[in-house]
């Protein structure tokens, strides 16, 4: 079709007349009449409806019924949505006006207060890392290496005794120092796991390992520590494969103590304990004997891969049965402090102190694994005395509970055998050495203040232990934050002195002598004491936080550990 073809056709009249396209009229005039041909338009004789002047045309069925009237809020303000803030809520918006508050980052801040800091506050309102720790490529280590790394160095502080959220702020922190801030660490008693998720779009990587053997040795775990130190370092550029290695060989390196030397500590351990409760030089190598008899033997089922029960049970039976030889042979002894020595070198402190700060800080189920774990030991250590007391005891061998209670007028010998016991407690705990003298001083305190408020202010032993304990912590917390340390290591050893080994032997001793109402009233007091003792400690590492500097935001303190207010 041409242009000319295009143009409408004119008559004589003047009218214009449509030209179909595609069998379609468009439109056209003529004759003074409009020629309709689409289905959409209006048929012949039908007129529009034509408005009401002065009220809305209604189109939609989600406006307002005609005869509704609406109230208008005063003060210009329009409340024309359902998913608006009525007039009367007066909360605070979910982001506050001066922001979200920002956590400081700064070196000086010890990096387990960043991190807790850190996990305690929601993943859209952590700040993101200060700078990236490249490896060789430019993109950086791949994300499921560095969760392996992660979980490796998280598997290391659990096995060692460390308490949960502790493991999970050291986690957050390797995580962080490669640029994965949007982590999510989960630790429990022998599970570890971790979920990265880059973005609000993208699918999470997640990975996991078991805990299967524990092991103690603090000197690793405080390697474990200044490896975590350097990584979180800003200035210190640490790439995956240094990481490798470093943990590689704090894997590799052997026990800073022989075998032997663990033994004979156990032995000095049992016999200062034994002095703790009036014993002499006698009683002390009678005590000492019976310990490293009892190590021996626990090392011995160990080796052919017997439970730890019944490593318990094994090694609570030579300081009983050199206590009862004694008094079945008429020697003028303090039996009971000898099987009383024999049993502070078997009583699970660490692990008590380990269950219950877990729970105190929001970990429910790791606290409760780790106190029916404490609980499974002690009941070891009972089946193995309870077997030799009742056979002295139908033996004829005559044990006096109240023989070694007359202790309190010898303060300097307590005070010194005090410090032994942490000393070689430090020992068993394979410390290192720069540690041992000042966890062996925080010991002859910690001994000092119970003696000074239990024999001299005649206070009771549950409220000394307790203060006691919370000195522990105290100095323990300060000194760990002063060195970017663990805090296990100056305090696990100084509880050693504390610990409830008397209380235990006479509620097995009456026990044995079949009075249960004595004897459970002896062990509900040992408990008590060993609950003073774990509580003490996590109180007074509470209270240090008071005499430092702790990261938190600027519309508020520190944030709690427990998420809930009890519902």
């Amino acid at each position: 079709m041409t242009d000319e073809d295009r143009k409408p056709a004119s008559d004589e009249a003047g009218g214009v007349y449509a030209i179909p396209l595609g069998g379609v009229t468009v439109g056209g005039v003529g004759d003074g009449e409009s020629a309709t041909t689409s289905e959409f338009a209006l048929p012949d004789g039908l007129a529009p409806p034509k408005p009401v002047v002065g009220e809305s045309e209604t189109t939609s069925e989600f406006s307002l019924p005609d005869g509704l009237d609406v109230p208008q809020p005063t003060g210009g303000e329009f409340e024309g949505s359902a998913f608006s803030t009525p007039r009367t809520y007066r909360a605070p918006a979910f982001t506050p006006p001066s922001g979200i508050p920002v956590v400081s980052l700064t070196k000086d801040v010890p990096w387990q207060d960043r991190m807790r800091t850190m996990l305690r506050m929601p993943v859209a309102e952590r700040p993101a890392p200060e700078r990236m720790q490249k490896a060789a490529e430019e993109d950086g280590p791949a994300v499921p290496r560095v969760l392996d790394m992660t979980l490796r160095i998280g598997e290391l502080l659990l096995a060692g005794g460390e308490g949960a959220e502790d493991v999970e702020a050291a986690m957050f922190a390797v995580c962080r120092s490669y640029g994965l801030d949007r982590c999510e660490p989960n630790v429990t008693f022998t599970l570890l796991s971790i979920s990265y998720q880059p973005s609000l779009v993208e699918d999470p990587v997640t990975a996991s390992r078991t805990v299967r053997r524990r092991g103690t040795d603090y000197t690793r775990l405080a390697a474990v520590y200044r490896l975590v130190d350097d990584l979180s370092d800003s200035e210190t550029a640490t790439s995956l494969e240094e990481a490798y290695r470093r943990l590689a060989e704090i894997r590799r390196n052997r026990h800073p103590y022989p075998g032997w030397g663990l033994t004979v500590a156990a032995g000095l351990l049992a016999g200062a304990a034994s002095v703790l409760v009036g014993g002499d030089l006698v009683v002390f190598v009678a005590a000492a004997l019976g310990a490293m008899l009892g190590d021996r033997l626990a090392w011995l089922c160990a080796g052919r891969g017997l439970p730890e029960f019944y490593q318990f049970t094994v090694a609570a039976m030579p300081p009983a049965a050199i206590g009862v030889a004694l008094t079945a042979a008429h020697v003028d002894v303090k039996a009971s402090a000898v099987i009383t020595g024999g049993l502070f070198a078997l009583l699970p402190g660490r692990a008590l102190v380990a269950g219950v700060q877990d729970g105190l800080t929001g970990f429910y189920i790791t606290a409760s694994a780790r106190l029916l774990e404490v609980m499974y030991f002690f009941v070891g250590i009972v089946v193995g005395v309870l077997l030799i007391l009742y056979f002295g005891v139908k033996l004829g061998a005559e044990l006096n509970p109240d023989v070694a209670l007359g202790s309190a007028a010898r303060p300097l010998w307590q005070i010194g055998a005090s410090m032994l016991l942490s000393l070689t407690f430090a020992i068993m705990l394979q410390q290192e050495r720069s540690t041992v003298l000042i966890v062996t001083l925080n010991g002859g305190v910690a001994w000092s203040v119970y003696g000074a408020m239990s024999y001299t202010g005649n206070f009771s032993p549950v409220a000394s232990t307790a203060v006691a304990a919370g000195l522990v912590g105290l100095f323990g917390q300060l000194l760990s934050r002063y060195r970017y340390a663990s805090a296990l290591p100056y305090t696990t050893a100084a509880i050693g002195p504390l610990l409830p080994g008397s209380a235990t032997y006479f509620g097995l001793l009456s026990i044995a002598q079949n009075d249960m109402d004595a004897g459970l009233v002896s062990l509900s007091k040992a408990a008590a004491l060993a609950m003073a003792i774990a509580i003490g400690v996590n109180l007074g590492s509470e209270i240090s936080r008071l005499f430092l500097r702790v990261p938190s935001g600027s519309a508020g303190g520190r944030r709690a550990a427990k998420r809930t207010r009890g519902f």
